[in-house]
């Protein structure tokens, strides 16, 4: 069985959800954009890689597209949509792509992925991304900005 290329319909949803089940992974992620956006990027992805989060991330994901507009999961397609500003702090990045790849495993898991609650359990996730990623890194800078983003997400999440 092929992965489908696009989650249009229950039958596609069904089909990747089955193939998931059994282990499959998107074998590159495609990275597409400017070279510096491709460079940010990649660097977000061996953020996500030292984590260990990468297979999780390549389950859920194919491909990021740069884009000038709002950075988004774009479901149907298995891909985010982010523009240059949303990759500028590769670390920060990493942490937002994994975020996303969490809504993603909502959608074909037939959760409700949007909204405040899914919000606020996709946040939880990408914060324990930079908690894991702070402990695996041997980059005291990498650690540093860990940190800063985990304790601006905790006093954020105090709104909620």
């Amino acid at each position: 069985m092929v992965f489908p290329q696009r989650l249009y319909t229950t039958k596609e949803i069904c089909a990747a959800k089955e193939l998931i089940n059994q282990g499959y992974k998107h074998n590159l992620i495609s990275v597409e954009g400017v070279d510096d956006f491709k460079i940010k990027v990649n660097q977000a992805l061996d953020y996500i890689k030292t984590a260990g989060y990468y297979d999780f991330f390549r389950t859920y994901i194919k491909e990021i597209i740069e884009i000038d507009g709002l950075t988004q999961l774009r479901e149907t397609e298995i891909s985010i949509w982010a523009n240059q500003y949303a990759v500028e702090n590769s670390v920060d990045a990493a942490s937002l792509l994994v975020q996303k790849a969490y809504s993603m495993k909502e959608y074909l898991d037939g959760e409700l992925y949007y909204g405040g609650n899914a919000e606020k359990r996709s946040i939880i996730k990408r914060v324990e991304f930079l908690q894991t990623l702070k402990e695996k890194t041997a980059d005291s800078n990498v650690v540093q900005e860990c940190q800063r983003l985990i304790d601006l997400w905790s006093e954020s999440s105090l709104s909620f």
